[in-house]
C-alpha cells in the first residue's frame, strides 16, 4: 500500500520536512491501519523536528490524527474495520494520509463529534484534562493563572476551568489574542506585551497570588510565574516554547513560600490504557455538554506542512491548527 508521508532525515528548520510516497505494510499484531482524514499539529512536533527532543532518524513526524480504520491486526479485539477513531502519542508519524497505529493508543470518536474537531482537540484536550484534573486538581472558587491562554491548550483550559467553577486568569500577547482568550472562559486576561504580569496578578488577587500557575513558555516566564504564586503554591511547567527552565534550587522554593514544582507530561499521565480512556471520556463529556468548544484557527494542506510549522513557531497562529491529507 502507498502512503503520502512527511519524513525527516535530519532535525532542523521546517524545510527538513519532505512529503513523499512510501510503501507501508498492513497492520502488525496489536496495530490498526487508519485512513486519516484530519491531522492535528502540536508544538511537540516542532520540538521533535527542530532537535530539541532527540529522535531516531530518519523518522516520520506528528502525534495526532483522526480517520477510519481500514484494517485490524491480530490480537486487536476492541476495534473493528470502519470505526471512526482518533489517537495521539508516539511513535511519530501522523503526518500521512494512511498509517499503522498501536491499537492501545486509539479511541473511538463518539457520535456528534466531527473528525476535524477530534483531531484538533484530542491531544490538547487530554493535556488540559490531566493538567486541571490530575497534575493539580483545580477546585471551584480557586483562582488559576494560565500562560499562553490563546494557544490550543490554553483555549481549552480556560473553558475547562470555568466549567469547574474556577476563576481563570490568562496571559496572552496582544489585544487580538487577549480578546480570544476572554471569549474562552478567562475572567481576566493579562496582555504580556503591555502589562506587568506579576503586578497584575497581585492586583487581581488582593496581593495574595494564585495557588497554581500553568506555564508552557519556560525560560522567559519561569521567574515571574514563581512570583505570582501564593505560599505552598504549585508551579506546573508543561512546555518550553522559549527554552528550558533553568535548574531549580530547592532552597529558592522554600524561601518563596514552600512552593511545589513539577514537570508533567501527557505521555506519563496517559501511559496506561485506563488513564487514556478516563482522559478521553472526560474530554468528550466536556465537548458533549457544551462546556468546551474547539477553535480551529488554521487549516493547511499536508503539502503545505512547512508553512504550517513556520507560522506556529513564529507565534502567528491562534487556537488549533490542522493538516488535511
Amino acid at each position: 500500500m502507498k502512503s503520502n508521508t512527511v519524513t525527516i532525515k535530519n532535525q532542523g528548520p521546517p524545510s527538513v520536512m519532505k512529503l513523499s510516497e512510501v510503501d507501508i505494510a498492513g497492520p502488525k499484531e496489536g496495530e490498526v491501519l487508519i485512513r486519516q482524514s484530519v491531522i492535528g499539529i502540536n508544538y511537540m512536533d516542532i520540538y521533535q523536528r527542530s532537535g530539541y527532543y532527540p529522535m531516531d532518524l530518519p523518522s516520520g513526524i506528528g502525534l495526532e490524527a483522526s480517520g477510519i480504520i481500514e484494517a485490524v491486526g491480530a490480537g486487536v479485539d476492541n476495534l473493528t474495520q470502519g470505526d471512526r477513531v482518533v489517537y495521539s502519542g508516539g511513535p511519530p508519524g501522523s503526518y500521512a494520509n494512511v498509517r499503522n497505529v498501536l491499537a492501545s493508543r486509539v479511541i473511538r470518536i463518539p457520535n456528534g463529534i466531527e473528525d476535524e474537531q477530534a483531531a484538533a482537540i484530542f491531544l490538547k484536550g487530554t493535556t488540559a484534562e490531566y493538567l486541571l484534573e490530575r497534575a493539580y486538581k483545580v477546585e471551584a472558587g480557586q483562582t488559576v493563572l494560565f500562560h499562553a491562554a490563546a494557544g490550543g491548550v490554553g483555549l481549552i483550559a480556560g473553558q475547562w476551568g470555568k466549567a469547574i467553577g474556577a476563576r481563570m486568569i490568562g496571559v496572552a500577547g496582544g489585544p487580538e489574542k487577549c480578546a480570544l482568550a476572554k471569549e474562552h472562559g478567562y475572567a481576566e486576561v493579562i496582555d504580556r506585551k503591555n502589562e506587568n504580569v506579576v503586578t497584575r496578578v497581585r492586583e487581581l488577587t488582593g496581593g495574595v497570588g494564585v495557588p497554581v500557575v500553568y506555564d508552557s513558555i519556560g525560560k522567559d516566564t519561569f521567574k515571574q510565574s514563581l512570583e505570582c504564586l501564593s505560599p505552598r503554591g504549585y508551579f506546573i511547567s508543561f512546555g518550553t516554547t522559549s527554552g528550558s527552565v533553568p535548574p531549580v534550587d530547592a532552597a529558592m522554593l522554600q524561601h518563596k513560600g514552600s512552593l511545589y514544582f513539577t514537570r508533567p507530561t501527557l505521555a506519563n499521565y496517559c501511559a496506561a490504557r485506563d488513564d487514556l480512556e478516563l482522559s478521553a471520556a472526560r474530554l468528550f463529556k466536556m465537548i458533549a455538554n457544551g462546556s468546551v468548544k474547539t477553535k480551529i484557527g488554521q487549516r493547511f494542506e499536508l503539502s503545505d506542512v512547512v508553512r504550517a510549522h513556520v507560522d506556529l513557531e513564529a507565534g502567528k497562529t491562534f487556537g488549533s491548527s490542522i493538516l488535511i491529507p
